[in-house]
């Protein structure tokens, strides 16, 4: 596998990014992936490099650009003796680069980074429509130990 860059996303990443959240199946009928982008997606990114408890990363291939995109976020906490949490979220893949060992790259980077900032666990949530998605993140370590619940707004 080629080399893999993490850095931070930078405003001009905003266009790729918002188009690999609009490529999955379950993003598409959600996002609105438009040239201009909409404004509701440059307020969000500048809300997210405002926080520091927010990065919005960006995976890259020298010869192939952006290839995966994610979000980390960290949550303080009073559980676990004032530990944070980290809450991974929007993990993508370019369609093009799925099924070469990214995910699993990612996912690692991901997991040393949370320690690396002393949290004490890594989360995340996928649709329980993702069957393949939760086989993979079950492979890496990742346990079902709770039941997720949502209430969504229009």
């Amino acid at each position: 596998m080629d080399t893999l860059t993490y850095r931070q996303a930078a405003f001009d990443d905003l266009p790729q990014i918002v188009k690999l959240l609009a490529q999955d199946e379950l993003g598409s009928p959600r996002e609105r992936y438009e040239d201009p982008l909409p404004d509701v997606y440059i307020q969000a990114f500048l809300q997210i490099q405002a926080d520091p408890n927010q990065e919005l990363w960006v995976v890259e291939i020298a010869e192939e650009g952006m290839v995966g995109t994610f979000q980390m976020s960290y949550i303080p906490n009073l559980t676990y003796q004032g530990r944070s949490r980290a809450q991974i979220e929007g993990v993508r893949i370019r369609e093009d680069q799925r099924g070469k060992g990214l995910g699993e790259a990612m996912l690692k980077w991901t997991i040393n980074r949370a320690q690396e900032k002393g949290t004490h666990l890594l989360q995340l949530t996928t649709n329980k429509k993702r069957a393949d998605a939760i086989r993979f993140y079950e492979k890496l370590g990742f346990t079902a130990s709770h039941e997720g619940m949502k209430l969504h707004f229009t």
